[in-house]
């Protein structure tokens, strides 16, 4: 085979039409050999003889895309000092842009003998692990243009590709479960008449499934378990044909992107699936061991661990760093993605010890003119100490806001004391946002997420319930802020079913009549249930799937939140750029821009917020004080809405505020049966809002007189637009 002496950059294996250039970094190695397999499985072994900065390279004329291969590192085997450089195993291409196959729980696979952890392993893993896959990078992406909806105007729906689609009865069977099953379009036209804007899919990089699961019978359905930060999972893919999980990916991203629909992926860059120091040796552990984990310092046998999963990638290595950027900016620019969401993101902040908001992953990422550009959302915590930072993380970056979740629920299974956090919570949480100059996109609004309680197990269970997981349900969380309604699990008593679905109502109109991002988990909105199982990591079955057979009670549901989200979309209001401040303006009308209201219609005083049991309160928002200017420049004036939540069992009666601020109401939605929608309500008018009740009213502005543009200067005798 004729070899070239190839180039160090770029990493990974990357075919430029005539040949493949082969590189892989390590600082550690002797020597390494690239490793061509054929489809018998045979390896054609090759010296890499060219080093660069600790880059190993090499260029075949003769490799196309298809070639699977691995590497074998020839290195200092001393785990006591934190090196496991092993030639037995074959390994993984950290910058793989496929994989092939999956790992089951052989002997091969480890460095070391189960019987006797002391002594080496030095099968051959071979025959028994993934390879890497040379791919073709040319795709006909048309025209291809990414949505990019404003963080305001964004409304998430987190989902997985085969949980949103393996029982869809519209999809034909051999696309279940794939990314070409997810651009069906019976997924897309969905997502579009619900309203979302922006699909939030859960891991979609190569994943492994984890042995320890697999001898239970069960599997890894989320995917954070990742071994290959630049390939789509491989088990996602309808293709056979060796990379076509690529291709599939990039078809998939772009039919949503027609659709005027983003793509977010969650990504898993905290630690990789190899485990703690009994774990297997894919490809990171055996290529340069110290340069990609963070080892314990004075036992670098060991694996400095804040994620639970056993080991951590280490932020302080340049090269780990490289790796994470090099592969967010491959998403981007290659696959078309328009955001991530960070899994356990204070790992990546961490320095040292602790969590450090000007660590040099933020550094970078602040710098990179294509990563700082897209959507970036944390999940601000870990399982390391001070791993809890929601509202720590700097400009750019979004957040999930646990403290959302946690309040929202608190207030409507009726906990006293939670109204001021309630109210701020409401309003963007301003406490955890503004002082950083952040804004209410920053705060990701969730009531319900992959991890823990469907939105219909919320209201249906106390205790959570995952036997099926065969952990003797000590696994997942086991305070859930949930609230059963009075029934635990499945019920035939109405009274409870009423209250269940009305709660179901007000979670959603909370999620949506909230400033910052709404983020819904898929399936909420037809009430998905797992009868109970808050854990459902590894049930890759219908416990977690979408049940897509919709009675009149899942449709009444959906048909809620997708009315729902067209008020949100049609009011700016709901959607502001900045934070209320409760002050009044030049042209609000002499208003402030939110009042909050006692039931009575007077406006709330210090003391009402310190009434430990007041579940009940108005908002009023002023539609003058919308700041968001239109394409003009101009300011936009939106209604004025006025907000009532009663959270207590009992019916409050309501007065609505003073001619001051509206002259008339009318009703737009309740999650009630008191709605009187052809009504109009007079300035202080009672009204009567039955216990777990949101009522929202409107008041609706007289369009404002339409002004004759002013002619726009000329130059040269052409007329321009100075403002355009």
């Amino acid at each position: 085979m004729e070899i070239w002496p190839g180039k160090p950059y770029p990493l990974g294996a990357t075919f430029d039409g005539r040949g493949t250039n082969f590189a892989l970094f390590s600082s550690v190695a002797d020597r390494i050999e690239l490793c061509l397999i054929d489809k018998k499985g045979m390896e054609e072994r090759i010296d890499l003889r060219e080093v660069d900065g600790d880059v190993w390279h090499a260029y075949l004329p003769s490799v196309r895309p298809g070639q699977r291969y691995g590497y074998r590192v020839y290195g200092p085997y001393d785990p006591e000092n934190g090196l496991r450089c092993d030639p037995s195993k074959l390994l993984l291409d950290p910058y793989a842009k496929a994989i092939d196959g999956q790992i089951s729980n052989a002997q091969e696979l480890f460095s070391y003998r189960f019987d006797d952890p002391e002594k080496r392993c030095l099968a051959d893993s071979a025959p028994v692990t993934m390879t890497s896959i040379v791919i073709n990078p040319y795709f006909d992406w048309g025209h291809d243009r990414p949505p990019k909806h404003e963080y305001n105007d964004t409304i998430i729906y987190e989902t997985h590709v085969r949980g949103m689609t393996m029982l869809h009865p519209d999809i034909p069977e051999h696309l279940r479960g794939t990314y070409e099953g997810m651009a069906h379009h019976a997924i897309i036209d969905y997502l579009c008449d619900l309203g979302v804007t922006t699909v939030e899919l859960m891991p979609c990089h190569q994943y492994v499934n984890d042995t320890s699961l697999q001898e239970k019978g069960l599997s890894n359905y989320w995917g954070y378990n990742t071994i290959g930060f630049f390939a789509p999972h491989n088990g996602y893919a309808a293709s056979t044909i060796p990379g076509g999980q690529v291709d599939e990916f990039k078809a998939m991203v772009k039919a949503y992107h027609e659709a005027g629909l983003e793509v977010i992926m969650d990504v898993v860059y905290n630690h990789t699936a190899e485990g703690n120091h009994l774990g297997p040796t894919l490809s990171f552990r055996g290529i340069d061991n110290p340069s990609y984990y963070r080892l314990v310092k004075d036992s670098p046998e060991h694996y400095f661990d804040t994620t639970g999963t056993g080991n951590s990638l280490n932020m302080r290595s340049p090269h780990t760093l490289q790796l994470i950027m090099d592969s967010l900016r491959y998403w981007i620019t290659d696959m078309h993605v328009d955001g991530f969401r960070f899994d356990l993101a204070s790992t990546l902040a961490r320095e040292l010890h602790d969590v450090d908001k000007l660590s040099s992953f933020f550094d970078i990422i602040q710098q990179d003119p294509i990563i700082s550009r897209v959507k970036l959302i944390a999940e601000p915590w870990d399982v390391g100490p001070g791993g809890y930072n929601v509202g720590g993380f700097p400009p750019l970056w979004s957040e999930w806001n646990g403290k959302y979740r946690d309040c929202v629920r608190d207030f409507w299974r009726g906990n006293h004391a939670t109204l001021s956090e309630f109210a701020s919570r409401l309003m963007g949480s301003s406490d955890l946002y503004e002082a950083t100059g952040r804004r209410p996109m920053a705060s990701i609004n969730f009531i319900t997420a992959h991890d823990g309680f469907t939105l219909a197990d919320l209201v249906s269970y106390n205790e959570k319930h995952n036997e099926a997981n065969g952990e003797g349900n000590a696994d997942g969380e086991s305070h859930n802020r949930s609230w059963n309604c009075g029934a635990e699990g499945e019920t035939e008593d109405p009274d409870v079913t009423q209250l269940r679905e009305k709660q179901k109502r007000n979670f959603l109109a909370t999620l949506m009549l909230s400033q910052g991002v709404p983020m819904v988990a898929h399936g909420d909105e037809i009430g998905r249930t797992q009868g109970g199982n808050n854990n459902g990591y590894c049930q890759d079955n219908e416990i977690t799937w979408v049940n897509w057979e919709l009675g009149e009670r899942e449709l009444s549901l959906r048909d809620f939140l997708r009315n729902l989200i067209a008020l949100r979309k049609a009011h700016p209001v709901f959607r502001r750029r900045r934070f209320l401040s409760g002050e009044s303006w030049k042209g609000s009308a002499g208003l402030e821009d939110v009042v909050w209201m006692r039931p009575d219609g007077s406006v709330m005083q210090e003391a009402d917020w310190q009434t430990g049991y007041a579940q009940s309160l108005m908002v009023f928002l002023n539609g003058r004080g919308v700041h968001e200017p239109d394409s003009r420049g101009e300011s936009i004036v939106d209604d004025d809405f006025l907000l009532a939540f009663n959270a207590s069992n009992d019916s409050v009666d309501f007065s609505l505020p003073e001619e001051h601020y509206a002259g008339s109401w009318k009703d737009v939605l309740s999650t009630g049966s008191n709605m009187q929608a052809e009504h109009t309500y007079s300035p202080s008018e009672s009204f009567v809002l039955d216990g777990h009740t949101v009522r929202v009213f409107v008041h609706q502005r007289e369009p404002e007189p339409e002004t004759e543009p002013a002619t726009p200067p000329s130059i040269g005798g052409f007329a321009t637009d100075l403002t355009a």
